[in-house]
């Protein structure tokens, strides 16, 4: 069987679905079907099927003509019935992986899916799991609920394989079909199958001994920039207290050819990604005995960030001898990264609270987000809207605090209008000009 599919797969005579069409399943798909493939397109949300089938993106950085492309293609087909995966070929899963307000995993959507899938797997199928988790999901839970709901077995029935997704929305260097993808298998056969399936679309298939170690491939990359992002998150309030600023002193550190790679401070983690993967594995290691220090310590580091924008924002307003809980204030971004229109885990959230728990008024601007939508955590800001960016508007503000560095916003004029302005990004980095009274660093 396994030379069969291999041979399916070479042809494109192989029907690829994927489940969840966000910001990992959505470039998956079109990956997929870029590369002459049938795909299937699944999603519980009806809104993201209609808008595939009308030609129209729900994600910025994702073209409409993208999107044409599949709606007016006989190879694409979308359900919001996962009784549907019978008639694929492949099952891909990119479904969220959040943390509980315990900051423990919540595998609720992981094994949700697993559940509604299992009953409707064939012989001879190939079922992933792409979203971040901890080692040992793929073998600890997703098998013993597919060959239970299934009837059949892993390896010998079909094929189960794990493959984290290392998607960068809005990264102009790098798209989903040049990321080389690490895969791990059940077994020899599910590895092989696995690796020709994504081998055949990206540029170069990763395989690894088994699932677990593709899942703690995931977690590495992840602890490993939230650790060293913690590292200069905390330099940088050490150095502003000597008057150094830590952004020429990456700038010069970075000149160094060997043994360096820079990274940036910020006002906190944002993203699906950084700020809750490391606690995966935090949370596994604990049924080991073990304890994650650098991990935890990290994240206590990078979480404490909103505060301190919050004191420095204070600092420069009673420069200007005014009060924080008399004083308007605007976050410019809402996205917890520039120039995309992803605001999971931004803390320009966490910034935005706590400055109106402070007493202040407080507005934001972000051409991504005209109007706040509903999110789990963040609900009571739903519905605001995003003021203008133009002069009387920018300067009826007594402070501005620049949350996310989008590349759209004309910052000499941002400089111009404001009498204040809390930089959390570097934004207002011009040649040494800034007036230090009025640009305070955070």
């Amino acid at each position: 069987m396994k030379q069969t599919l291999l041979t399916r797969i070479e042809n494109r005579n192989y029907k690829v679905g994927i489940i969840g069409l966000g910001y990992v399943g959505l470039p998956l798909l079109w990956t997929f079907f870029e590369k002459g493939f049938p795909v299937v397109g699944f999603d519980i949300d009806q809104g993201k099927i209609d808008a595939i089938n009308s030609g129209k993106t729900y994600i910025k950085h994702f073209t409409d003509e993208k999107i044409q492309q599949m709606a007016d293609s006989d190879r694409v087909e979308l359900s919001a019935d996962f009784s549907d995966v019978s008639k694929v070929d492949a099952v891909l899963m990119a479904v969220p992986t959040p943390l509980s307000k315990y900051r423990e995993p919540d595998m609720s959507y992981v094994e949700a899916t697993v559940k509604s899938i299992a009953p409707h797997i064939q012989k001879g199928q190939l079922i992933v799991l792409e979203s971040t988790t901890y080692p040992g999901t793929t073998e600890e839970l997703i098998r013993p609920i597919c060959e239970e709901m299934s009837g059949l077995k892993s390896g010998v029935d079909f094929y189960l394989a794990y493959s984290p997704e290392r998607e960068d929305p809005g990264n102009a260097n790098f798209n989903t079909a040049t990321i080389p993808k690490v895969v791990g298998g059940d077994g020899d056969d599910a590895l092989a199958i696995a690796a020709a399936l994504y081998g055949s679309v990206i540029s170069q298939a990763v395989p690894v001994s088994n699932t677990k170690t593709a899942e703690a491939v995931k977690l590495l990359e992840n602890i490993f920039r939230s650790v060293n992002i913690a590292l200069v998150n905390e330099l940088k309030v050490v150095f502003e207290q000597m008057d150094i600023d830590i952004h020429e002193v990456i700038d010069a550190a970075k000149t160094k050819p060997f043994g360096y790679m820079p990274f940036y401070p910020g006002p906190g983690l944002g993203g699906h990604c950084i700020p809750i993967d490391p606690f995966y594995l935090t949370w596994k290691a604990r049924e080991y005995g073990l304890n994650t220090r650098f991990i935890e310590l990290a994240g206590e580091v990078n979480t404490k960030m909103p505060d301190y924008v919050l004191q420095r924002t204070q600092e420069a307003l009673n420069a200007h001898g005014k009060a924080l809980s008399k004083s308007r204030v605007l976050c410019i971004g809402l996205a917890y990264k520039p120039n995309v229109d992803d605001m999971r885990e931004s803390p320009t959230y966490v910034i935005m609270d706590l400055l109106k728990k402070s007493g202040a008024h407080v507005d934001y601007h972000d051409d991504y987000f005209p109007v706040i939508p509903k999110t789990r955590e963040h609900s009571h800001w739903a519905g605001q809207k995003s003021v203008t960016f133009d002069q009387e508007t920018v300067s009826s503000y007594d402070a501005v605090v620049i949350t996310t560095n989008h590349a759209y916003l004309d910052y000499e004029k941002l400089y111009e209008w404001s009498s204040c302005i809390v930089d959390t990004r570097n934004a207002l980095n011009m040649n040494g000009t800034t007036d230090k009274q009025k640009v305070w660093k955070a």
